[in-house]
Parts: C-alpha cells; sequence; structure tokens
C-alpha cells in the first residue's frame, strides 16, 4: 500500500479555512505539499506555502493540529495520504501562486468539496469548535 507523505497549514479566520485549488482539479485541498527527501515538517510547509501562496510562514510559531490519512484522491485505489497538519503565522499577502488557480475561505457546508482527508480534517476542526 503506497502511503503520500504531505504537510499542511491550517489557517483560520471567522470560522472559515483557507483552501486551495490547483489547476485543472475539481476539489478543494489544504494549502501545502508533499516532502522532500530530508526535509522536516516545517520545512515543507514553509517552502510548499512559499510556492503555493506567495507568503513566509513563521515555522517557529507553527503548532501541531494532528496527523490525518484517507485514501489519496485522483489517484489509484489503496493509495493513502497522510497529512500532518500545522497552524502558524505568516508575512506577506496571499496571493495564488504556481499550481493554484483560486483560494476560498470555505465553511463546514463545503464539506463536500473538499478531498477525503480534507473532509476528515474538517470533521476535527469542527469537532474542536473551530469551523462552522
Amino acid at each position: 500500500m503506497a502511503e503520500i507523505d504531505k504537510v499542511a497549514w491550517i489557517l483560520l479566520a471567522d470560522g472559515r479555512i483557507l483552501s486551495t485549488r490547483s489547476q485543472g482539479k475539481d476539489v478543494w485541498y489544504l494549502p501545502g505539499g508533499k516532502r522532500e527527501p530530508g526535509e522536516s515538517d516545517r520545512d515543507t510547509l514553509r517552502r510548499e506555502i512559499a510556492e503555493e501562496l506567495s507568503v513566509e510562514v513563521d515555522a517557529e510559531s507553527a503548532v501541531h493540529v494532528g496527523t490525518f490519512s484517507a485514501p489519496a484522491h485522483g489517484h489509484a485505489a489503496g493509495v493513502t495520504v497522510r497529512m500532518t497538519c500545522y497552524t502558524a503565522g505568516y508575512r506577506g499577502k496571499l496571493a495564488a501562486a504556481a499550481e493554484i488557480a483560486e483560494t476560498a475561505w470555505l465553511g463546514y457546508a463545503d464539506r463536500h468539496r473538499v478531498s477525503a482527508v480534507d473532509r476528515i480534517i474538517f470533521d476535527h476542526l469542527r469537532a474542536a469548535g473551530l469551523l462552522r
């Protein structure tokens, strides 16, 4: 069974979560991406968010929210994604870059629009009273 190792950024505001849609994709994902060989979680978070959203994540302020697994969207049966999630402060102005077509602030009612692993994360955040 193959597993995709990803690190994601949880950015919440007014009960909504920042989500991204990549070029040519039909679902929304939390910002972040795959770890490169030898990278720590915080290094991956910093690099991926700079590439996708043009801001600098303050990796020193990163707080682990949880690690979640689910079938990987758009991959063969048996492939899972493991998403290690962090909150963190940032500097700069959020702007879609690289493969990101658009960003949106999603609420729990948008759960059906996100990937399987993101649905689990939405449930976790809702249960914690952080996502409305």
